[in-house]
């Protein structure tokens, strides 16, 4: 259901879980899907031995992806009209993510209504991973 600009408030979160233990199978179905096989993200050894990294992590298109995933489950399908975001800190098998979206103001271009939002989403240990914002068409 479609988000009303009447029921928003600046400064209203939404906030939902993105993944849970995120495992390294979903990491390697991620680069099969988008064509990525940076070593980074699947081999352990490179990443570990070569690149010193602890461990493999996730693409952060695929952080991008979940918490885009959040933004349209909230705002309804086909709302979204701008969705940016900046990677702050690597993605870790075994890492549960959380997603927050929080209305920053409530406009109209063109007589259409607008919500904008700003968007984090943290890891288990309250740490940031991605930091953005998105705009969405509301109803009045």
């Amino acid at each position: 259901m479609p988000l009303s600009a009447a029921k928003l408030a600046v400064g209203q979160e939404h906030t939902a879980r993105l993944v849970e233990d995120l495992k390294r199978t979903q990491i390697v179905q991620y680069a099969g899907a988008s064509g990525d096989y940076n070593p980074l993200h699947t081999d352990e050894i490179f990443t570990t031995q070569v690149a010193g990294y602890p461990s493999v992590f996730a693409h952060g298109m695929l952080t991008m992806g979940m918490t885009g995933k959040m933004l349209t489950d909230y705002v309804g399908d086909a709302r979204l009209t701008k969705y940016g975001v900046r990677f702050t800190s690597q993605v870790f098998p075994g890492d549960t993510l959380d997603a927050k979206a929080t209305v920053k103001a409530l406009t109209e271009r063109d007589g259409v209504k607008l919500v904008e939002l700003d968007v984090s989403t943290t890891n288990q240990n309250g740490v940031e991973v991605l930091s953005g914002y998105a705009e969405a068409r509301v109803d009045p």
